[in-house]
């Protein structure tokens, strides 16, 4: 890494506290609950019928290297870092269950992402698997500070959800440099991780796509208040252009010899995201637990 990385690093970089914050969600919630929305909502509930045992393959990816580690704060964050995991898993998990029980069957993606991500951590080398991890926290950090950045993306979510994905979105961005700082200490090597992030690429979107389809497809008997036109989604991505071409630009800096995640200075991001959240949750948002 060079020097101006190095530098650079540190901004952001700020406590990573372990909220609890045990979510329950009313049954009473639609089943199309993104602005009665099938495609958006459809989006989201596949992403997270991934995250628990995503989470546990990042946490696992870590942990190999825990024992190692030289710099005493990195291990603190280290801990830090799979204290959020484990409980990003089971808030989702709650959302997963509640949303099986409607009739969409979000535990067969959470099933087949298991069997998936045990097969790449039998095939591919810990310090792969460790890059693969960096690239996915790569991609939910950007999605998290997208959020956090324009809180108006998630304004058709039912409000009884809302603080889920904003309390993931702040949590993604305090602890997104911790995997890849083990990396950088414990792997190294710039063509492994950029590498890494172009596979991760295609099948992130070969498979978020595949889900979303797959989820359609088993809710398209359920009642709904809105019909799904073409029309509207270009629609829609046009008018989000500027935040799509954002998005866009943040990815690639990924690539970049001298890029870590601290380099860019989030923490006005999540000040005004725990202020959104405190207003669902009150002190809950503060307390660590």
């Amino acid at each position: 890494m060079t020097a101006a990385a190095t530098a650079a690093k540190r901004i952001g970089t700020d406590a990573i506290p372990v909220r609890q914050m045990d979510f329950e969600f009313d049954e009473a919630i639609s089943t199309f609950w993104f602005d009665g929305d099938p495609l958006r909502t459809m989006i989201l509930t596949a992403l997270s019928g991934t995250f628990p045992e995503g989470e546990r393959m990042f946490m696992r990816s870590v942990r190999h290297y825990q024992s190692n580690l030289k710099d005493p704060e990195l291990r603190q964050r280290v801990k830090a870092f799979i204290g959020q995991e484990a409980h990003h898993g089971k808030e989702h998990q709650t959302f997963n269950d509640m949303m099986t029980r409607k009739g969409i069957p979000v535990d067969k993606i959470d099933a087949y992402t298991k069997m998936g991500l045990k097969r790449i951590e039998r095939f591919y080398s810990p310090g792969r698997v460790l890059a693969k991890t960096c690239a996915l926290e790569h991609f939910t950090a950007l999605f998290a500070e997208l959020l956090l950045a324009h809180p108006e993306l998630i304004d058709g979510v039912d409000e009884p959800l809302k603080p889920l994905w904003i309390w993931h979105a702040i949590e993604e961005s305090e602890h997104k440099s911790v995997a890849y700082d083990v990396y950088q200490e414990q792997v190294g090597g710039y063509w492994l991780r950029v590498s890494e992030m172009a596979i991760t690429t295609v099948m992130f979107s070969f498979f978020s796509a595949l889900h979303t389809a797959q989820l359609l497809q088993a809710a398209k008997d359920q009642p709904r208040t809105r019909r799904w036109r073409l029309k509207d989604r270009v629609q829609g991505m046009w008018r989000h252009r500027e935040v799509l071409a954002e998005l866009g630009k943040h990815y690639l800096t990924y690539y970049k010899p001298d890029f870590h995640p601290s380099q860019k200075d989030s923490r006005a991001l999540r000040d005004r995201g725990l202020a959104l959240l405190t207003a669902y949750v009150g002190d809950k948002a503060h307390i660590s637990a």
